[in-house]
């Protein structure tokens, strides 16, 4: 637990987010041009490229350099333990497979948590030269001006963004309850990053977002932005965001959308 002497400045880890993600969104950039697959994790459809390793290098040593005991669960090196009660969860090149094929859309997401809750964030998004950034209760901005996301549309207008698993089998279950979501709402929009999907929410590119299968990295500090930005990021009908399901939307939509998809069985593998 982290006492109240010792308690950080949440603008204070927002503001070192910033600096390192910046610094790692521009390093990440440089060496996309070229980029081959290093190994693949969980199926060969999940990647990881030398620039996944070596941002996340560049990111972990910048924030112990800064804060030394600070613990940080990083997507590529896993979990460093630490004694001031802070966590950064990182996640060094969101849309891994987008920067492997030349595209914009990834991100570096980095978070800083107190005792499992977000109070700071920063989402970088270097090839469309944005930057996020949020503080639990203090909002959120987008390149220095205030975000809010636009108000909730009915279910039938919706633009709602998804991801898929990386597994066959997940793939095929997603894409069955993808049949059943597509007549009910505007259209459907697939980025490739969970962070840009939810950053984009809360900027209002899109009117909502599910996925199955995100780990904490890849919802952490994004769902701070949207949050900040008045989205409601959880589960199912008020349970908390978890691998099993990520929704967010304006809470009318939330609720809705948590409607269609609970008997769609969209938080399990069937």
């Amino acid at each position: 637990m982290t006492t109240a002497h010792t308690a950080p400045d949440p603008e204070s880890l927002r503001d070192l987010a910033v600096r390192v993600a910046a610094e790692a969104g521009e390093l990440a950039a440089r060496g996309q041009e070229g980029v081959t697959v290093l190994e693949t994790k969980s199926s060969p459809t999940d990647v990881v490229t030398r620039m996944d390793r070596v941002t996340e290098e560049l990111v972990r040593s910048r924030l112990l350099a800064a804060r030394p005991q600070d613990a940080v669960l990083g997507e590529e090196d896993g979990d460093t333990a630490g004694s001031s009660g802070v966590r950064w969860v990182v996640d060094p090149i969101d849309g891994t497979v987008n920067y492997l094929y030349g595209q914009l859309d990834w991100a570096v997401a980095i978070a800083a948590e107190i005792d499992g809750v977000a109070v700071a964030a920063a989402v970088n998004v270097p090839r469309r030269g944005e930057m996020y950034e949020a503080v639990r209760g203090g909002g959120a901005r987008r390149n220095g001006e205030p975000l809010q996301a636009p108000p909730a549309v009915p279910l039938a207008e919706a633009l709602v963004a998804t991801g898929f698993g990386y597994s066959a089998e997940r793939r095929g279950r997603q894409a069955k309850v993808l049949t059943e979501v597509l007549p009910r709402v505007r259209d459907i929009r697939r980025s490739g990053s969970a962070a840009v999907d939810l950053t984009g929410l809360a900027a209002g590119r899109f009117d909502a977002y599910y996925e199955r299968g995100l780990n904490r990295w890849d919802w952490s500090a994004p769902g701070l932005v949207a949050s900040e930005a008045g989205i409601r990021v959880g589960g199912l009908h008020g349970e908390a965001p978890s691998k099993d399901l990520v929704v967010a939307a304006r809470p009318e939509l939330h609720e809705a959308l948590s409607d269609l998809l609970a008997p769609l069985g969209a938080d399990t593998d069937g």
